[in-house]
């Protein structure tokens, strides 16, 4: 049997680390019931519960790649500085734009666009940074390739993954108690209702599920024409000449 000091000691360890944590598990399915990856699975544990980790990139990179933007999908915290890279031979633009103010290349603006070079033979890829500064979706895009589309979560909680191939988020060492869950895919556009989940010691293995199917991302066009699939409208700027 514990003794009385043993107890305290325990307790006064659990209020300095942030009491108990339990692991978490979510897996997102589609509406017929298949996994879902690329889904954005956030988790808000109870107030002040514990440190918060470091699950996303400090500095992610989003490369323009065979006429896509690579990552699909990028989770980031406000503040962060995301990095565009064109590595295709032909030009691009970076649209960012959002319903709500959540993003800007300058202060206090509502969304950002940029413009990159493709890139030279044997050169460096052509970059840009735009600062995600408040919580939402970025919708990205560009104007003279319309197909191609992207998004940046900038999210509320620290506690956000995306989910893997199997569909599936995996959370270590969550605060204990009552926590709720949030899923957020870009073809959901009914924002579903977040999930009341209750941490434990034990881990929890729960499951949300998507109204819609979503489309499976096309493979990427043939790039063997000089100015690429639709053409270019500038040559490529020489190496060290980066857009803004």
């Amino acid at each position: 049997m514990m003794t009385k000091s043993a107890l305290l000691a325990f307790a006064a360890f659990a209020a300095a680390t942030g009491a108990l944590a339990g692991n978490v598990q979510i897996q997102v399915l589609d509406r017929d019931g298949k996994p879902v990856p690329d889904a954005v699975v956030v988790v808000y544990p109870p107030v002040g519960a514990g440190t918060a980790p470091t699950l996303m990139a400090p500095s992610p990179v989003i490369e323009q790649e065979k006429m896509r933007f690579v990552p699909a999908v990028t989770v980031v915290v406000p503040g962060t500085t995301v990095r565009f890279t064109n590595q295709d031979r032909w030009d691009h633009h970076v649209r960012g734009n959002s319903a709500t103010p959540v993003a800007s290349a300058a202060p206090g603006a509502s969304g950002f666009e940029l413009r990159l070079a493709g890139k030279a033979d044997g050169k460096p890829a052509n970059f840009a940074d735009a600062k995600l500064d408040a919580a939402g979706v970025v919708l990205l895009g560009c104007h003279l390739h319309g197909s191609m589309r992207g998004h940046i979560f900038v999210t509320d909680s620290a506690w956000t993954l995306k989910t893997d191939d199997n569909g599936i988020a995996r959370f270590a060492s969550v605060p204990e108690g009552a926590a709720q869950v949030r899923v957020w895919h870009a073809e959901q556009l009914v924002d579903l209702p977040r999930k009341a989940v209750q941490v434990l010691a034990t881990p929890v293995l729960d499951t949300v599920q998507l109204s819609v199917v979503p489309r499976v991302r096309r493979a990427p066009p043939p790039s063997s024409a000089p100015g690429g699939p639709m053409g270019s409208y500038s040559q490529a700027q020489p190496p060290g000449q980066h857009t803004h």
